[in-house]
């Protein structure tokens, strides 16, 4: 569930500030800066959540492997909309331009696609985390 918010936060930045870039009022550029704040707060407390579940998990399996790699791979989006923050701040009204949505973009479809394989590997047998830790395949 933790995944779920940030990834909400940043989807609506990117639809804030298309909605400023696109002529809306200036105060949806003040909306996309903050919900990037919020999302990236969100973000930090997800990647807690994760190392410690990686970290649980039992030996050098396959499960592990997938949950480092998709943890580095969020971690990136963290650290793109991070550079997107500092970006912004150098504005007096914290809007984001063309160049900088791109980025936004960008980031937001590498973030849905990590989300989208994680979701995935929770439906293959065997490749959750606590499945590969137990043994237990019964739910």
């Amino acid at each position: 569930m933790l995944v779920m918010f940030p990834l909400g936060l940043f989807t609506l930045a990117v639809l804030f500030d298309l909605g400023n870039l696109l002529g809306g009022p200036a105060l949806l550029g003040a909306l996309g800066y903050w919900n990037i704040v919020a999302g990236l707060v969100g973000g930090l407390l997800a990647a807690i959540a994760v190392a410690i579940d990686v970290m649980f998990v039992a030996g050098n399996t396959r499960a592990k492997r997938i949950g480092v790699i998709q943890g580095l791979v969020n971690m990136g989006v963290l650290t793109l909309f991070a550079v997107i923050l500092i970006l912004r701040m150098q504005h007096q009204d914290r809007s984001a331009g063309g160049g900088i949505l791109a980025i936004e973009l960008l980031s937001l479809s590498v973030a849905v696609f990590s989300s989208w394989y994680g979701g995935e590997l929770v439906r293959r047998p065997g490749a959750v985390f606590a499945r590969a830790q137990a043994g237990n395949r019964s739910y």
